[in-house]
């Protein structure tokens, strides 16, 4: 399991990508800290989530 914003989600195996697409977050417009440490974009799909991670995910808002 690993736990995203406080929550256990059963995404272990799967690439930190396809866990932002599939879960309709986009990804150019989110932050996400994986075990404390800020995960770049750039290797969001070289990320493969582990049984214990826990992710804080983040989106940004557009506002005036």
């Amino acid at each position: 399991m690993v736990r995203i914003n406080g929550t256990d989600t059963d995404a272990a195996g799967r690439s930190l990508l396809d866990y932002l697409t599939a879960s309709n977050y986009d990804p150019k417009r989110v932050a996400v800290e994986r075990n404390g440490e800020i995960v770049p974009k750039a290797q969001y799909g070289g990320t493969v989530l582990a049984d214990g991670d826990t992710l804080e995910v983040v989106s940004f808002v557009g506002g005036g």
